[in-house]
């Protein structure tokens, strides 16, 4: 009975101590590593940082982040480690309060570059399962922008984990390019390769070409077991004076001797007026010099003479190769394949890529058009003064949000208000000056042109001359992103919308309504609409405006994006009266039809010359005056006895 009481205490004392025993201790791993710690370097904090993450002691992740930071410190009285709170030590180890923070007797820790990096490379795995999603985003970023081979582990081991999905699909794409890198599996890192190739991303590339990078060689022979990326052919691949000078630098051939150098070899061995056998009074000649040389090259004086027929028999006799820094043929085999398969996919994109902003440009010109397109269709008037109706309906949205501050009910108020503005402006205009000056285009074009000069000078007295801005919803900031390579703005997006409502709008417009059928019947036959009871200048003043009315709705679409300036319409202008000439006078559809096309083509133009966009412009008109030539009527022609006016 003694002995079972005395077992059961014994029990019960050795219980507590052998789970404190288990209890991961931080104190006792800053004790054991404390020189190292107050004084890290590069080279030596790598097993102290093992030991802190081997513990799994609590604190130790607030631990390598304020070390990281220079904000531990060390007590010189004992050499314990503290953090400073609200002007009071904290010990590091187990959060005890040790008082106020003395002036003097503390040591701040001050890890240099190298070691901070080492330190977060250590506290990447820490933030993989942090409770804040920000933390595991900026851990993932730090595992992107610095790949590692021991990234793997703490990676694959927080993916079961991962609540958020978007995360999730991060994590696993960078485990199978830390994986395809760094695996130490062939099969493992081939299906690794493999799963990247449906991607897109700019990282990904990076990890295939770095698997796929080459150092170039040279030798007698190929190196055994290499795995060769390609021949390198002399003459082909590189030239044979190239070829030979990188066999002179592996010391794999003699340098060739230049005149100067055979010169001087000639004048350091001249021996009683003469050198190799040769007087002096001979080697004016090529071939003299050279025979004096090769005399003294065979005696051993000098280096054999290296011309290009030499040159030509050392290129030849060696092999010039470029091999894979991978050894692994398997897995460079691959990673082309899955590189080729992604590049295919990555030019899809940008194809697809290319035809989004061309769709976007041909809706800002459709817009910037569709105005000019009704006025000149139903008129025959050329207004040089259209694009200033653009410029007035942007600063109409730019005097609305400053009146409204509300970016979107600015919005929403501004485009109706634009609309009459410019429709009125329209009406005063082809009351005031058009109406004098019909079937008189070079007086109209003149008259127009000085009322633009006038409108732009108006705005500027207005508004000065500085840019004003006129700032879109917090909803149409940004873009909408596909992947890595496809992307548009959600402002382009907005004005697409908004270019297919007009379409349908003005569609509705001229089918469906008395104004649209009377418009069509002026457009057709002016005399026979005329005769019908039409009044033909009622019909042109309501057109005008309609299409002036228009233009200003452009404005504001177009002043989202663009500067609201009083030159901003002359931008446009000269885009405009293209957009109708190749499109059809007179059709909405040519209309949108000529946007489309010189859209499509300017952007192509861009592509292939990026970083000149006055030469697409310019490559651009010589089309459409090409364009003119084989169909002068447009696209989409007017039919009937329209056509022939």
């Amino acid at each position: 009975m003694l002995r079972a009481f005395v077992l059961a205490l014994a029990l019960a004392f050795a219980l507590p101590v052998a789970a404190q025993a288990q209890t991961p201790d931080l104190g006792a791993v800053l004790s054991e590593n404390a020189e190292e710690i107050a004084k890290p370097s590069r080279r030596s904090v790598g097993p102290v940082i093992e030991a802190l993450v081997a513990s799994g002691a609590p604190g130790v992740a607030e631990f390598l982040a304020r070390w990281q930071e220079r904000e531990v410190y060390q007590r010189e009285s004992d050499g314990r480690f503290v953090y400073i709170e609200d002007g009071r030590m904290v010990g590091v180890a187990d959060g005890a309060d040790l008082g106020a923070a003395p002036e003097d007797g503390l040591d701040q820790i001050r890890p240099n570059g190298g070691v901070r990096r080492e330190i977060a490379g250590a506290l990447v795995q820490f933030q993989l399962s942090a409770p804040d999603p920000a933390e595991r985003r900026a851990a993932l970023d730090a595992i992107s922008s610095d790949m590692a081979r021991d990234q793997i582990a703490p990676l694959e081991a927080s993916i079961p984990g991962e609540e958020l999905a978007a995360l999730k699909a991060r994590k696993t794409r960078l485990l199978d390019m830390l994986t395809a890198r760094f695996g130490s599996d062939t099969e493992a890192r081939t299906a690794a390769i493999a799963r990247m190739s449906s991607g897109v991303s700019v990282e990904l590339r990076g990890v295939l070409n770095q698997i796929l990078e080459v150092e170039e060689g040279r030798g007698a022979t190929l190196p055994p077991d290499a795995n060769l990326a390609r021949l390198r052919v002399p003459g082909s691949d590189l030239g044979i004076e190239a070829a030979y000078a990188e066999l002179v630098k592996a010391d794999l051939a003699p340098a060739p001797q230049s005149a100067e150098d055979l010169r001087q070899a000639l004048a350091a061995h001249i021996e009683g007026g003469s050198v190799g056998g040769l007087p002096l009074a001979r080697l004016s000649d090529p071939e003299a010099r050279r025979a004096a040389y090769d005399a003294l090259a065979a005696e051993g004086r000098v280096a054999p003479f290296v011309g290009p027929a030499e040159m030509m028999a050392a290129v030849e006799a060696h092999v010039f190769y470029a091999l894979y820094e991978e050894p692994d043929a398997a897995v460079t085999t691959a990673a082309a394949e899955a590189l080729a398969a992604v590049e295919t996919r990555v030019a899809l994109s940008e194809a697809v890529d290319i035809s989004l902003d061309a769709l976007s440009l041909a809706s800002i010109y459709f817009l910037a058009a569709i105005g000019l397109a009704v006025t000149f269709g139903v008129m025959g008037v050329i207004n040089m003064a259209h694009g200033e109706f653009i410029m007035m309906g942007a600063y109409t949205g730019y005097v609305v949000q400053q009146v409204i501050p509300d970016y979107t009910v600015s919005i929403l108020v501004a485009l109706p208000l634009a609309f009459a503005v410019t429709f009125a402006a329209g009406v005063a205009m082809e009351r005031l000056v058009i109406r004098w000056l019909y079937h008189r285009p070079l007086e109209t074009l003149l008259a127009t042109f000085g009322i633009s000069i006038a409108l732009q000078q108006l705005a500027k007295n207005i508004f000065g001359t500085q840019a004003r801005p006129f700032t879109a919803p917090d909803w149409l900031a940004g873009s909408m992103v596909i992947s890595d390579v496809i992307s548009i703005s959600y402002i382009r997006i907005a004005i697409f919308v908004l270019g297919l409502l007009f379409l349908g709008l003005l569609l509705f417009i001229l089918n469906r309504t008395r104004l649209g059928l009377e418009v069509r019947a002026v457009t057709q036959n002016p005399r026979m609409a005329a005769s019908m009871g039409i009044n033909p200048g009622r019909i042109n003043m309501l057109t005008f405006g309609l299409g002036s009315g228009i233009a200003g709705i452009a404005g504001v679409a177009i002043g989202l994006y663009a500067q609201v300036t009083s030159e901003m319409g002359a931008n446009y202008i000269v885009q405009s009266f293209m957009t109708v000439v190749v499109g059809g006078v007179g059709n909405v559809w040519g209309t949108l039809a000529g946007a489309t096309l010189i859209g499509f083509f300017q952007k192509g133009i861009e592509w292939f010359n990026p970083s000149n966009t006055l030469a697409a412009q310019t490559y651009m008109i010589l089309f459409i005056i090409l364009f003119i030539q084989v169909r002068p009527r447009g696209i989409v022609a007017l039919k009937g006895r329209a056509a022939g006016q």
